[in-house]
């Protein structure tokens, strides 16, 4: 069977602390665009605000150990484990310490260093 990968409707921008309230003013007071506070239980991301990006969502996540922002993408396929046994076959090994995942979910990267999170269809 061959793995196909598809964009989800999820980005992620990691954001530090000290820029989260700057950036958030942004999205809604500059760009206009909706954001809604929504409510997250996770050890890594402290606050989450969801803004609605045309037939994307953008997760603005407050990261308290970052220094630096970075975009974490979405891809959905029909088959989680065959997906990542497909990668772990083409050298790309799954990365899950990143950050706490339900199962059934992967993250992977990409040689840059841009991280996606594997899911189902």
């Amino acid at each position: 069977m061959e793995t196909k990968f598809e964009a989800g409707i999820n980005i992620a921008i990691k954001i530090p602390k000290s820029k989260y309230e700057k950036t958030l003013a942004f999205y809604r007071d500059i760009l206009k665009l909706e954001v809604e506070e929504k409510p997250i239980n996770n050890p890594t991301v402290s606050r989450t605000h969801e803004v609605r990006f045309g037939n994307n969502i953008i997760w603005l996540d407050c990261v308290d150990n970052y220094t630096h922002s970075e975009t974490w993408l979405q891809l959905t396929v029909p088959n989680v484990e065959e997906a990542a046994e497909y990668l772990r076959s083409n050298g790309v090994e799954t990365c899950d310490e990143i950050e706490e995942l339900p199962e059934n979910m992967h993250w992977i990267t990409d040689p840059a260093g841009t991280v996606f999170n594997i899911q189902q269809t």
